[in-house]
């Protein structure tokens, strides 16, 4: 097994590509071990010291360190990773969320234009380097989008989200005045 990796653009966080499926759909934010809980593959990569986040996309894995140098972090990440996919145990030992949050009411044509376009058009681009962005909620104009996996703590994250994001809905969708980032 060949396990590529890719630097992000938070320099804390690395991205893991085994060159397999890791999530079939969806994908699983752990930013604790004790959120780990769901995945026996990120309880693994919790147990290497300086470990602080993990998150599970389709194909990559990306893993948020702490104050360590990635030298030292790297060769044991990788090890886990390799041990847990040839030994057979799932990644999952329930389902991976799909992302958004369900909204009905009288917003809910605007939910669904917002949705479409973060799944088409920022998503793809987000999972490119390691992250992931979903819907959380829509009020007064006001989206609120939830930041997981290299974007959740990424210097960039705040440019990307009101210059790239706010950007795009507001010409696509006349409804939306600004963005925020949740924590969830």
């Amino acid at each position: 097994m060949f396990i590529q990796t890719e630097s992000t653009p938070n320099p804390a966080t690395l991205k893991f590509l085994p060159g397999q499926t890791v999530l079939g759909s969806g994908s699983a934010d752990f930013p604790t071990e004790a959120s780990a809980d769901p995945s026996p593959l990120a309880k693994r990569l919790f147990r290497v010291e300086g470990v602080e986040g993990v998150f599970l996309g389709p194909d990559f894995i990306t893993v948020t360190k702490d104050d360590q140098d990635w030298a030292h972090l790297k060769p044991a990440i990788l090890g886990v990773i390799m041990e847990h996919f040839t030994s057979g145990a799932p990644v999952m030992e329930t389902e991976a969320r799909a992302g958004h949050v369900e909204v009905d009411g009288p917003d809910k044509h605007i939910v669904a234009q917002i949705t479409e376009l973060l799944d088409t058009r920022v998503r793809p681009a987000v999972a490119q380097d390691g992250g992931d962005i979903t819907f959380h909620g829509f009020d007064e104009g006001v989206v609120y989008l939830h930041m997981r996996g290299a974007c959740a703590g990424c210097p960039s994250s705040t440019m990307t989200l009101k210059m790239g994001i706010e950007n795009l809905l507001k010409h696509y969708v006349p409804e939306v005045s600004e963005v925020r980032p949740v924590g969830v």
